[in-house]
């Protein structure tokens, strides 16, 4: 019989963690742990972590409604994956929390990632002023990253612009592969012209250039723009099968990025995932500030997904990014995540 107990925690940013829709000091994660009585000895963990004022599941009473849903899996013995489909972040806590148990340990998948292999990640620079964001992109290509994502839309575009011509002045597109994040911070008037200003930099892909549930307006954006479109915030939400299909046929993106946490744990990534493909749309797996619980099992479902090496660089290094983050065998070295247990 599985029995579950859920603990929250605080974790604290190294520095402010700024985005179009506001500065993170802080973030808060439900922890879900699970055992079976029947076999005792090994307790799975597993990190809920909705993001406040984004994820579908954020809900005031969200502790209450998590401790409700473990105990239908108790009573079922399984996860009732139509139920959860409203809330991704509580889906993926308690599934990677019952194959940590399953495992025994925290390897749930078998692949090179977890003997070793690097798996390439983009550098993540956040918003802030224009030197300061300066000096942070100037440190990720100091460290190795070949490839970085710079978040824009928070202070003026010309000032974004600078930054963008200042990497490329002294970094080719061979050199580092340069993602924009806009986390929708366009308007659909001035979005295509804008696109086409920043397309003379040489930029991989640009996300969620305007805001989400405009299907049409973004569509027609895919159709025209000189950039590839990654959406992103616009999956939130978009919980059931037919749904995810019909918003894919009508935008027709050029990628998706799936966060677990946001975009219906691993299961519901698989159904992204799976649709996608179908359709000729790329993707590629990032996380969404969890700890380094949830980044190991992000990490380890990306490596399953797409191999390790991938085929192009993932989002996987926002775990490192606490100060009091939670000890798992993660290290970020150059531009690569290494999965390294003691003595590795």
């Amino acid at each position: 019989m599985l029995k579950f107990e859920v603990a929250s925690r605080t974790l604290h940013f190294h520095q402010p963690a700024g985005t179009s829709r506001g500065v993170y000091t802080t973030r808060k994660s439900w922890f879900v742990s699970v055992t079976d009585t029947e076999k005792p000895g090994y307790t799975g963990v597993g990190e809920c972590a909705p993001l406040p004022n984004l994820s579908c599941d954020d809900v005031p009473d969200y502790e209450e409604r998590l401790r409700q849903i473990c105990t239908l899996v108790e009573t079922l013995g399984d996860i009732p994956y139509n139920v959860l489909r409203p809330y991704p972040s509580m889906l993926f806590g308690i599934e990677t929390a019952l194959m940590r148990l399953k495992a025994r340990g925290d390897i749930i998948y078998d692949t090179p990632f977890v003997h070793g292999e690097g798996m390439a990640i983009n550098g993540l620079v956040w918003m802030g002023n224009h030197d300061e964001m300066l000096r942070r992109m100037e440190e990720k290509v100091e460290k190795g990253f070949g490839c970085v994502k710079l978040k824009i839309g928070a202070i003026d575009f010309e000032y974004e612009m600078d930054l963008i011509k200042r990497l490329r002045n002294r970094f080719s597109e061979d050199t580092i592969q340069l993602r924009l994040d806009a986390n929708g911070a366009f308007t659909p008037a001035e979005a295509l012209g804008k696109l086409h200003r920043l397309a003379s930099y040489g930029i991989h892909s640009i996300e969620q250039p305007i805001a989400q549930r405009q299907w049409g307006k973004m569509g027609e954006l895919c159709r025209k723009s000189p950039i590839p479109i990654a959406l992103d915030e616009e999956l939130i939400g978009v919980n059931i099968t037919e749904a995810k299909r019909q918003m894919l046929e009508t935008i027709r993106p050029q990628y998706i990025i799936l966060k677990p946490s946001l975009h219906g744990g691993i299961h519901g990534c698989k159904e992204w995932i799976s649709l996608a493909e179908s359709m000729g749309i790329g993707s590629w797996i990032t996380s969404a500030l969890e700890s380094n619980v949830g980044l190991s099992a992000i990490a380890q479902f990306a490596a399953h997904i797409y191999g390790c090496p991938a085929p192009m660089p993932q989002g996987l290094g926002t775990g490192m990014l606490f100060a009091d983050n939670i000890d798992m065998p993660l290290k970020v070295e150059g531009d690569k995540l290494f999965y390294k247990p003691s003595g590795v």
